[in-house]
């Protein structure tokens, strides 16, 4: 196993996937909470954080299937955000049998039709390249990051994004591979228990995402106020309650019909 992976914490897995322009710092703060809980297991992706930059197409499904086999879990809870969210979605329909719930946080999908205002924001963001400071000053001018800029923990984001664009020089390749057809057309055949939950100062593109996702059979759907796209950052003890409750609510099910 060549990628970089912490664990903390007993009993059932939890594995948490982070977003993307991030690395396992994404759960500084929530990691610690469910480790009282539960054995959690948070890595950085392939070309992020501490784990190798890729060589060849990135395969993100294949490296979490990877991870738990490794690890032997058998059975996992995902907790996925942005970009952690969209793989957790096409493992869950890929491999359902190796997980037992889902958590999707602000979660991005794949298939789904970008805005032209969003493609437009990526394309300047892209020219702005090589000068740093302007893709940083790009990349962050939306709504979705306006309460993590005004949060103690901005800087904390800071050094994860300029970590990230640094390690992206590293990469020898920016495609991936991801399951065919796309999750967003296999939505209805989702078996796993989900909850997804975003924050209400989001981008338009990623509020319409999380609407496709209501087509997924057993969802429990949260917006939380006042929390914008990095609330694992700013939001960990209200994104905690969230998750336990959700758990906790299967948990006491099973037992109850194993009575």
């Amino acid at each position: 196993m060549d990628l970089y992976y912490e664990v903390q914490g007993n009993g059932k897995p939890v594995v948490l996937l982070h977003s993307g322009g991030a690395d396992i710092r994404d759960w500084t703060f929530t990691a610690p909470l469910l480790a009282q809980n539960y054995k959690v297991i948070a890595f950085d992706g392939r070309g992020a954080g501490k784990s190798p930059s890729p060589v060849e197409p990135a395969n993100y499904v294949a490296d979490l299937l990877a991870l738990l086999d490794h690890l032997e879990i058998d059975k996992a809870v995902l907790v996925g955000h942005s970009m952690g969210g969209r793989i957790s979605i096409d493992f869950a329909l890929e491999h359902p049998e190796r997980v037992s719930e889902l958590v999707l946080i602000g979660p991005s999908l794949s298939g789904f039709a970008l805005s032209h205002e969003f493609e437009e924001w990526m394309r300047m963001i892209n020219a702005a390249f090589p000068d740093i400071e302007k893709v940083i000053e790009l990349s962050f001018d939306a709504p979705s990051y306006r309460i993590v800029k005004s949060s103690p923990h901005w800087e904390l984001m800071l050094q994860m994004f300029r970590h990230h664009l640094k390690k992206t020089t590293e990469w020898a390749t920016f495609e991936s591979v991801w399951p065919n057809p796309p999750a967003i057309e296999r939505l209805e055949d989702m078996s796993v228990k989900t909850m997804l939950i975003i924050g209400s100062e989001e981008l338009p593109d990623n509020i319409r995402a999380a609407e496709c996702l209501r087509k997924i059979p057993d969802l429990r759907y949260i917006t939380m106020a006042g929390a914008d796209h990095m609330l694992t950052l700013t939001h960990p003890d209200e994104l905690y309650r969230h998750i336990i409750e959700f758990l906790e609510e299967r948990s006491h099910a099973a037992n109850a019909r194993g009575k």
